[in-house]
């Protein structure tokens, strides 16, 4: 089911959506089909925008604004941090070592947590796509950079099967539930916040939202932030993944 739901992202979602489009344009405009050569400009106009650093703040800016920065003595204390998975790549065939992704904000944030005193655990949830070279789950990956910056690990708990989002929050749930824990605090990048709350909420436990890996500045405007970009482009994917997600999951 999993590598279903990827196949159908890739073919919507830039920059395989727009191509497929333009692939669809140019057939009919072969076959002289009225509308061929609009939809070809249509797709390549929808590739050009995503790829722009404006179009790709505006869509991620949309998103983390709902969950801004929060100070560490904002934020309330409860039975457990849950950080959930994407910032760390476990071992592969070829490197022994994990790999600290973009998003790996999220677990130094968990650290600052639990170094404050808000939460006497941290879990971790996030498996392993079946189809992918990984020495193991993201959580087996991640316990060694916690134990690195300082903490113990029979602080740790691990929820090592999740495959996405859903799946994060009831597995989370029915861990946390089985120890006694009914109120948690939820670390994740601010582009997924919104999309991993719906999910938690839905599972009927207490959280609350401790928001880190905000990546839009205030940059100035000008020419070169309409220049396509491929970073920015891999931030539209994101932030469309994300609305996607959220909408089709209600």
């Amino acid at each position: 089911m999993e590598l279903i739901e990827k196949l159908l992202l890739a073919l919507l979602l830039p920059p395989g959506g727009p191509i497929l489009l333009a692939l669809v344009g140019l057939w009919l405009a072969w076959r002289d089909w009225r509308g061929g050569k609009t939809l070809v400009f249509v797709a390549l106009a929808a590739l050009w925008l995503s790829a722009t650093p404006a179009v790709s703040d505006l869509l991620r800016g949309r998103l983390e604004s709902m969950y801004p920065p929060k100070p560490i003595g904002e934020v309330p204390a409860a039975d457990a941090i849950v950080v959930l998975g994407g910032g760390i790549d476990p071992p592969t065939s070829r490197s022994p070592d994990p790999n600290l992704g973009a998003a790996a904000d999220r677990y130094w944030h968990a650290y600052r947590l639990w170094r404050a005193g808000k939460a006497p655990e941290i879990l971790i949830s996030g498996g392993a796509l079946p189809w992918r070279d990984a020495g193991g789950s993201e959580a087996e990956a991640a316990v060694a950079f916690l134990v690195d910056l300082g903490v113990p690990a029979d602080r740790i708990l691990l929820e090592p099967a999740s495959l996405d989002t859903r799946q994060n929050a009831q597995l989370s749930a029915d861990l946390l539930r089985a120890r006694g824990a009914d109120r948690m605090l939820l670390v994740t990048s601010a582009l997924h916040m919104r999309r991993a709350l719906k999910h938690f909420d839905a599972v009927g436990v207490e959280v609350f939202t401790a928001p880190t890996d905000h990546e839009v500045r205030d940059d100035p405007p000008g020419l070169l932030r309409w220049l396509p970009d491929s970073s920015a482009l891999d931030g539209s994917r994101r932030a469309l993944k994300e609305m996607l997600g959220y909408w089709l999951g209600r």
